[in-house]
């Protein structure tokens, strides 16, 4: 019985908890990223933004004109 517990506990110190170790691991990463400035994430955003509306507004266009040949072919 005294065995059993001695090997339970040897195994339980050798092997980490996986979940702390991938914890710590990620915190590790984190530090070594090398974040945008302020200036740059603005930037960036700014630009999505405005591809965003651009593509919004080409893909109205296409629907509108598909819709008017649909109503000139079929009606």
């Amino acid at each position: 019985m005294a065995k059993r517990k001695a090997r339970s506990a040897k195994r339980s110190a050798k092997k980490p908890n996986r979940i702390v170790s991938y914890i710590k691991e990620v915190r590790a990463e984190l530090r070594r990223v090398v974040w945008p400035s302020r200036r740059t994430t603005i930037n960036l955003t700014a630009m999505v933004f405005g591809v965003t509306v651009v593509m919004s507004i080409a893909m109205g266009l296409v629907d509108w004109i598909f819709s008017k040949v649909f109503a000139l072919i079929i009606g």
